[in-house]
C-alpha cells in the first residue's frame, strides 16, 4: 500500500537519542542530590572526645635549628577507657610525626561508649 501526498517528517536519529540522554541524566541528577543531606551529614565533624591528659610532643632539636615546622596529622585509636593503643601518621614531616606519635600515644581520654578513632592535627612552630 502506498499513501499518497503523506509526508513523513523524519527526526535524526540523534535528536531522540540525546533527548533520552538528557532525560536519563537529569533523573540521575536528581537520584543524587536527592541524598546528599544524609551525606552531608555523615561527613559532619563529630564532636571528639575530650582529651584529659596530654603531654606535649618534643620538637627535634636539629629541626627547630634549621627552622622546620608544619603540621603533623595523626589518627588516634582510643579503648572506651580512653587509653589510646594505636596511633596512625596522616600526613607531615617524618620526623616532627614519630615525635608527634610518640606523645600522643601517652595521652589520656574521657571514658566512652565504645572505642573511637580520633583525628588529631598538632602544629611545630620554630618561633
Amino acid at each position: 500500500m502506498r499513501l499518497r501526498g503523506a509526508k513523513i517528517a523524519a527526526k535524526p536519529a540523534g535528536s531522540l537519542l540525546s533527548k533520552r540522554a538528557f532525560a536519563f541524566l537529569g533523573l540521575i541528577l536528581v537520584v543524587v542530590t536527592a541524598g546528599m543531606p544524609s551525606l552531608l551529614a555523615q561527613k559532619a565533624d563529630k564532636p571528639g572526645r575530650k582529651v584529659i591528659s596530654s603531654t606535649k610532643p618534643e620538637y627535634p632539636a636539629a629541626l627547630r635549628q634549621a627552622q622546620i615546622g608544619g603540621l603533623v596529622r595523626l589518627s588516634a585509636t582510643v579503648e572506651a577507657n580512653g587509653t589510646v593503643t594505636k596511633v596512625q601518621i596522616r600526613g607531615g614531616n617524618p620526623v616532627l610525626a614519630e615525635s608527634a606519635v610518640a606523645a600522643v600515644m601517652k595521652w589520656k581520654y574521657a571514658p566512652g561508649p565504645t572505642e573511637t578513632s580520633e583525628e588529631i592535627s598538632l602544629s611545630f612552630s620554630p618561633h
